[in-house]
């Protein structure tokens, strides 16, 4: 055992800075990869996976849980061989040596972290002020976001440990409300009143072909998938985590793709495929529809608060660790990996992306649009399916950087697959995506741009911290 795992001891690297606290085992690490995928994605894009495919809704989810599954091995690589905190930054950075690369990778991650913790508060607050039926004006839910945001902030503040309980609670709530979907769609399938000749119907739109339209429904629901990847950046406060993290995300990914699976198939069993594309609340729709004079539709607005308050924290968990990482690497300024001596959680980053979160929070609240969460979540997917492809490359580079222990495997050929695929599902006539889904990722990278160019300036001539790497300082 390490002194850093011992009860009560304040561990410190070799420069004397305290250590992250290893907290988190196996059943912690699961449900960190379980809660962080299962979230606003399975309850809200159900409907719009079928509205791109018809009946075979399922289809796209599997298709996505495939490609998950490809770049899982790349990361799973990876973060056994390099278990540090940073994650994709941290194997760029490695597999290529240039900082501005580097930044950009990080700035992504971290970017597409905040922008889904931040969509996730807001709709915290929509579906508190729903569940509870209150006359509330803009104004109030953005104060109602900001605080939970806040909330969210103190947790994190608290310890990775206190961070993951409250992420087994929500969890749990999360997925007992979607396997109370399933269960309820069983009921009524029971019955005989389910007509399972929709779940094998292709229902296209009049300009799109059927490969189209499934390529369209998988990166929707790839959005559903995403997350997986932010636990790598937990794996200095994993124990063992190159023995641990292989068998956590294969089981972590196994349960959510069942879940999704079970969930799209019995809401197009139990709801014409119309009617489900239709609704803003398509799980609700079916549990209405087979079970009418059951409560559980009327609790769904609450559950949903936990699935997207699980999301938020998660969420900031990643991006806070990422940037503490890559300012160890020497990525970002040296104030971002300060961490605290009692609590041994990365505080400066901790405050540093919640800042942002709250200026996005206010900037969406105070320039209301329908399409904000849609765009967003649609980003995210764009942003991390680039960033996936980048993964996978960067395996093939490092092979040539040979480990002293042992770590996974994902051999020659998976990294390719997901290379290719993610780079397709990222082109514009692969899948269909909005122009402002470009046109927002191109104002986050010029953004990156701008903080790479002030960060370079400030560490420029500055000395390498003692048991830095100076590759990263450059």
């Amino acid at each position: 055992m390490s002194r850093q795992d011992l009860p009560g001891s304040s561990a410190v690297d070799t420069d004397g800075r305290p250590e992250l606290k290893r907290a988190m085992g196996p059943g912690l690490l699961l449900l960190f990869v379980v809660g962080d995928i299962l979230g606003t994605g399975i309850y809200a894009l159900t409907g719009q996976v079928a509205g791109e495919v018809g009946g075979a809704a399922w289809l796209p989810f599997l298709i996505a849980f495939t490609v998950a599954l490809v770049s899982a091995c790349s990361y799973l690589e990876l973060v056994t061989k390099y278990p540090q905190a940073a994650g994709a930054a941290l194997y760029v950075h490695k597999a290529f040596g240039k900082h501005f690369l580097s930044f950009l990778v990080c700035f992504t991650v971290m970017c597409s972290g905040i922008t889904s913790a931040s969509a996730a508060s807001r709709a915290f607050a929509a579906n508190l002020v729903t569940g509870f039926g209150l006359d509330a004006g803009n104004v109030l839910v953005m104060l109602i976001a900001l605080g939970f945001m806040g909330l969210v902030l103190l947790v994190n503040l608290r310890g990775v440990a206190e961070s993951l309980k409250v992420n087994v609670v929500l969890t749990a709530v999360e997925l007992s409300g979607l396997l109370l979907v399933v269960l309820v769609s069983g009921y009524f399938i029971a019955g005989g009143n389910a007509d399972f000749s929709r779940a094998v119907a292709f229902e296209t739109t009049s300009d799109k072909g059927v490969f189209l339209a499934v390529s369209t429904a998988t990166s929707l629901a790839f959005f559903a998938m995403v997350g997986f990847e932010d636990s790598v950046n937990m794996a200095e406060e994993t124990r063992n985590p190159e023995r641990v993290f292989p068998r956590v995300m294969f089981t972590g990914l196994g349960i959510v793709g069942l879940v999704y699976v079970l969930v799209s198939v019995c809401a197009v069993a139990v709801v014409p495929v119309g009617r489900l594309a239709s609704s803003e609340t398509p799980l609700a729709t079916v549990v209405q529809t087979a079970a009418p004079d059951f409560p559980i539709a009327d609790l769904l607005p609450f559950i949903s608060m936990f699935a997207v308050g699980n999301s938020a924290l998660i969420n900031m968990l990643m991006a806070s660790r990422l940037l503490y990482g890559m300012s160890r690497q020497g990525v970002l300024p040296p104030f971002l990996s300060r961490v605290h001596a009692v609590r041994r959680t990365p505080q400066a980053a901790i405050l540093f992306t919640t800042a942002i979160a709250f200026g996005l929070i206010a900037f969406v609240s105070l320039n209301p649009d329908s399409s904000v969460v849609a765009l967003l979540g649609g980003t995210t997917s764009l942003l991390l399916l680039t960033v996936f492809a980048a993964v996978n490359l960067s395996v093939l580079v490092l092979r040539r950087d040979k480990a002293d222990g042992w770590h996974f495997q994902a051999g020659r050929l998976l990294p390719v697959v997901g290379m290719v695929t993610c780079v397709y599902l990222v082109l514009p006539w692969s899948s269909a995506r909005p122009a402002d889904q470009y046109r927002v990722a191109g104002v986050l990278l010029l953004v990156g741009v701008a903080l790479w160019a002030i960060t370079w300036l400030t560490r420029r001539g500055a000395p390498v911290p003692a048991g830095q790497d100076e590759t990263a300082a450059h």
